[in-house]
């Protein structure tokens, strides 16, 4: 990109061609005010309070769909400019029912920060407010229609960022409302629970119904960390107040996901119902019970000495604890493998990175069905679909992405696609661990060609991988040790005891917890720390958010002085 050279408020400014008055002033550090604007959407221009004066320009211009160019000259706190931006405030506050003391955005709310800023102490032009019906509908997001001010940031977030294009604006005028779909509740709705539209909402329209008034920003705490839900591993923040987490919000510009996250990683770790496991426990006369570390400890060292000994994680866990967990077992010379077979390894093509889903022009999606297990794909798959790329699905089973779809086909016909996908100029080939071996002959075609995502079943299979965990393993053992982590217990692990001693490290009570001879608890997600691999091969941080329980310890702690035991 070319310079631009302007001048903001008599300072010297040097700009990229392209950018917009705002981008360029907030680059310089120069403050202009805004609401409906945000950095992760497009340009609005709707709230009117980014005003500027620029010299040669009829008017007032929004700076924030207003190009820059080379010798202009741009004033942003004129008598004219600081009267415009007061009264589009007056009227925004006239349109709805924007009391503050029973409003729980006050304190951190944009509109208000606003009013105090531009000296505003009460409404200039007050009228009997109409009566807006709140929907609480939805399990996780409540709309407040009175507090908002259509700047349509939410619209523009659901079809943009999450590429779902549930909300949209009803009616005209005066009469304007946000809706979804075809004005139904948010909680029957198309909405996918994403929550982009909760996080980028600018007053008390959208509410987080669990962390509402749970605190002011300044009485919070936020601890950065990588989302384990799934293996793209989207950088998280983890808000917390005196030791309880109140919400996850997205890392605007953060990769992999650039602030993107789905329900799994936004809402359904802070709604967990399943019980804790808070300290060890010991079958003893038949029946499980508390113990202390030490003994337990002591019980498995004991039964780990010369068995046959199998160690089965579900990779739901650090790296860190994987390395110790391989080492462990096959230093009391057992096998360790992994509960849920990974993608198959192609041998060929080059690996994939998200952003190059956004920037194909064919996408083909073979095994997977990533609006089920990796629900960020799936969003970034519709986001080039919006933007004209074709995707393709290969595969015998239901996928959500099929309304989406220009061409499905079963395996049988693979070879159709591949030529369609040679055809293109950036294909992407997006597989999981559903792919079958007929197609895999099918896509060497496209090695030279396109570049491939593998999407693991689990949250950190390459991890595992790079520990030596084999991708599948016999069961059949006098020993078998269980790495679980935070993995769901409808996966069926108490299926494959086969009579022998059972050892379980987990974070939650499970039936294969309730069959084992020896349970180890282990930390959750906010208080795990170490590091993971995600689908790209990056190594991401996890930092605890908040203390462990007194009776849980750190599972790499645990796997290294087990180990200590067998050096």
């Amino acid at each position: 990109m070319s310079k631009v050279q302007l001048t903001i408020n008599g300072q010297s400014v040097t700009a990229e061609s392209g950018q917009t008055i705002l981008e360029a002033a907030q680059a310089a550090g120069i403050h202009i005010p805004t609401l409906c604007h945000h950095p992760a959407l497009s340009n609005h221009g709707a709230c009117r309070l980014c005003l500027v004066e620029v010299k040669g320009m009829r008017g007032l211009q929004t700076s924030c769909t207003c190009p820059v160019a080379e010798g202009m000259e741009v004033q942003t706190e004129t008598a004219a400019v600081i009267e415009a931006r007061a009264f589009s405030l007056q009227l925004l506050f006239s349109e709805r029912n924007h009391y503050c003391m029973i409003c729980q955005e006050s304190g951190d709310c944009e509109l208000q920060e606003l009013a105090y800023e531009h000296g505003l102490d009460h409404w200039r032009y007050p009228r009997a407010y109409d009566r807006m019906a709140i929907d609480a509908s939805h399990p996780y997001i409540i709309m407040e229609p009175n507090r908002c001010v259509l700047c349509t940031r939410c619209v523009r977030a659901c079809a943009e960022i999450a590429a779902n294009h549930t909300l949209g604006l009803r009616e005209r005028g005066s009469e304007t409302m946000i809706c979804a779909d075809a004005n139904v509740p948010l909680g029957e709705s198309t909405c996918v629970s994403c929550g982009v539209c909760l996080q980028v909402c600018p007053t008390g329209a959208l509410i987080d119904a669990r962390s509402a008034y749970g605190g002011h920003e300044e009485e919070l705490a936020h601890t950065l960390s990588t989302c384990m839900q799934c293996s793209v591993g989207c950088t998280i923040d983890i808000v917390s107040r005196g030791g309880r987490v109140l919400r996850v919000d997205g890392v605007w510009g953060s990769a992999p996901s650039n602030g993107l996250l789905c329900v799994d990683g936004r809402f359904k770790p802070l709604y967990e119902e399943r019980e804790r496991i808070a300290a060890p426990q010991m079958r003893k006369n038949g029946k499980l019970a508390e113990t202390t570390w030490d003994e337990a400890l002591a019980a498995i060292v004991e039964k780990l000495t010369g068995k046959s000994v199998v160690g089965l994680t579900s990779c739901a866990t650090t790296n860190e604890a994987l390395d110790a967990f391989a080492e462990l077992i096959e230093k009391v010379n057992g096998k360790v493998g992994r509960l849920t077979p990974p993608a198959l390894d192609l041998g060929y093509g080059e690996p994939a990175r998200l952003g190059d889903i956004e920037n194909a022009d064919f996408i083909v999606v073979a095994g997977a069905d990533p609006l089920d297990h990796h629900k960020v794909v799936g969003y970034l798959i519709k986001r080039a679909v919006d933007r004209g790329a074709q995707l393709a699905l290969v595969g015998e089973s239901e996928n959500a992405l099929s309304d989406h779809a220009s061409f499905v086909a079963p395996y049988a016909e693979a070879e159709k696609v591949v030529t369609l996908a040679a055809q293109a100029n950036h294909p992407v080939v997006i597989y999981g661990a559903g792919l079958v071996p007929a197609a895999v002959a099918a896509f060497t075609s496209l090695a030279d060609r396109a570049c491939f995502l593998a999407l693991n079943p689990v949250c950190n299979g390459k991890g595992a991988k790079a520990a030596g965990v084999a991708p599948t393993i016999s069961h059949a053992a006098d020993v078998l040790y269980f790495l679980l982590g935070e993995q769901r217990e409808e996966d069926g692990f108490a299926d494959r005891i086969n009579g022998a001693f059972v050892i379980v490290q987990a974070s939650y009570t499970s039936p294969l917890a309730e069959h084992a001879n020896v349970v180890l608890p282990a930390p959750i997600w906010t208080e795990r720390s170490g590091h993971v691999t995600n689908v790209e091969g990056n190594t991401l941080s996890l930092n605890p958010a908040v203390p462990m329980p007194d009776g849980v310890r750190d599972e790499t702690a645990v796997l290294l002085k087990l180990l200590a035991n067998f050096c």
